[in-house]
């Protein structure tokens, strides 16, 4: 076999493109396209590298009578017959190899897959462009280990729309939760909804509320629990009725800034249609 056909059989066997191979030689596609095909000769330096990447010597590269890849031998053979020698050496690990187009949206590549990834749509260990995924991930939307963006998934996540196992956001879903509105086992926010909920305005089954706590277990100015309701100025343990609607609705009107009105709102809405009996 040839030169350039040892350079294909064995960038085949190991499962490696031209381009990757030349990435790694540090030259062009086109170059090792002509190293195989013998429109052109490798340098010495690159022989080397692939003798090291391969798992042979140079001898194997360049001596075309030595067909077998690995000869181990205890008695040296005749003269006539060639010898071949391998240094023994692990597999070649993979390289974890950019690929970015060529295309440019707002100046930035339609898709960048990298260590560190930027495109419109990048993926990568540190990946950041309209779409991101990665370990850290930050993007219009970002998914990722550790994510930022307007609408985020992930193990620990930021965003205005937040879903994680803790999430930090305008709207926070996790088991963890920490948002204006925060829906979690645990949570904390302006409207806070969850196992322990804590907020505001406060629903979940141990809740805590600055105005209004409502759960199984509720302690708040205004607290409604099914079995049990601390309240400093209201407490309702069990139905709520027209009169203590009333009460709460006028109590509320009065004491509640109008910039959580909203939140007030949903919340008279809910002991309106939740049954404590």
């Amino acid at each position: 076999m040839t030169t350039g056909e040892k350079i294909s059989k064995l960038r085949k066997e190991n499962n490696y493109t031209q381009e990757q191979l030349a990435d790694i030689l540090g030259v062009s596609r086109q170059s090792v396209s002509k190293w195989e095909s013998e429109a052109a000769y490798p340098e010495t330096e690159k022989l080397v590298k692939m003798g090291k990447l391969f798992g042979c010597t140079m001898d194997y590269l360049l001596n075309e009578e030595c067909t077998e890849k690995n000869v181990k031998t205890e008695v040296p053979p005749p003269a006539s017959t060639p010898t071949c020698f391998y240094s023994v050496q692990a597999p070649p690990r993979k390289r974890f190899t950019d690929k970015k187009s060529e295309k440019k949206i707002f100046g930035m590549p339609l898709y960048h897959i990298g260590k560190n990834a930027k495109g419109f749509f990048a993926v990568g260990l540190n990946a950041k462009g309209v779409i991101a995924i990665g370990l850290l991930a930050r993007g219009i939307l970002s998914i990722g280990l550790l994510s930022i963006g307007i609408f985020s998934f992930g193990f620990f996540v930021l965003g205005l729309l937040a879903f994680g196992l803790i999430s930090i956001g305008g709207i926070a879903f996790g088991s963890i939760s920490l948002g204006i509105i925060a829906i979690g086992a645990v949570s904390f926010g302006v409207l806070s909804i969850g196992g322990m909920a804590i907020g505001d305005f406060a629903l979940g089954a141990f809740a805590v509320g600055k105005y209004v706590a409502v759960g199984d277990s509720a302690q708040g100015m205004i607290a409604i629990g099914k079995s049990k309701a601390v309240g400093s100025m209201y407490s309702v343990v069990g139905e709520v009725s027209a009169d203590d609607m009333r009460f709460i609705t006028a109590w509320l009107e009065d004491n509640v800034p109008v910039y959580l009105c909203w939140a007030k709102n949903f919340i008279v809405n809910i002991m309106f249609y939740v049954d404590f009996k």
